[in-house]
């Protein structure tokens, strides 16, 4: 009997441990989705992004042509 009690014990704290891991890493990517979201809409296509810019969406500045390599700014002329 007593068993049982302990083996119960230890698959219902196992059960909670898990929904905790599940809601949190839920909500890491909700909040990893928004971000994004809002660093791509800070900067307009229409605008040139300044060189710091370039680096923080994940590109390297091409200064011999004066673009942005890689990243979300990839191939935009840069200020």
């Amino acid at each position: 009997m007593r068993i049982r009690r302990i083996l119960a014990a230890v698959i219902a704290t196992a059960a909670l441990a898990g929904l905790g891991l599940t809601g949190a890493a839920t909500a890491t990517a909700a909040t990893a989705t928004a971000a994004t979201a809002t660093a791509v809409t800070a900067t307009s296509p229409a605008e040139s992004p300044t060189p710091g810019e370039c680096e923080k969406g994940g590109g390297t500045v091409d200064r011999a042509t004066n673009t942005c390599r890689g990243g979300t700014f990839d191939g935009q002329m840069v200020d």
